[in-house]
């Protein structure tokens, strides 16, 4: 299971990943679960993206059920973790050269015209 996780998440990623994600909150009265890790939480969130699965049909094999999954997305959400991380790695990516932006191009073939047009 180890092999898949760090496939879903290899060590580059989560070292983005962890640039930008919040701190975990304070619990003030202490006591608890322990917090579930981050990373395979974040393997899941991946893997529900990937193979479009819903929450519910997650795998026990993350170690954390989908109510956790889907609160620590919905969390980062609203911290703007994604869109961060997506900025950093445009970043990263970008100043490596790493980045073809070549296939980015839209031409007349990739735009669908309307019939009748004027």
């Amino acid at each position: 299971m180890e092999a898949f996780l760090d496939q879903l998440v290899p060590d580059e990623l989560w070292e983005l990943f962890q640039r930008v994600m919040p701190p975990p909150p304070k619990r003030p009265q202490g006591g608890g679960r322990r917090r579930a890790d981050d990373r395979l939480i974040l393997a899941a969130i991946v893997f529900v993206a990937t193979t479009g699965c819903t929450w519910r049909q997650l795998p026990p094999g993350f170690g954390a059920s989908w109510q956790t999954v889907h609160r620590r997305f919905t969390d980062w959400s609203r911290a703007r973790v994604w869109a961060k991380l997506y900025r950093i790695i445009l970043d990263e990516l970008g100043s490596r050269g790493e980045l073809d932006w070549s296939r980015c191009a839209i031409d007349s073939v990739s735009v669908r015209a309307a019939k009748g047009g004027s």
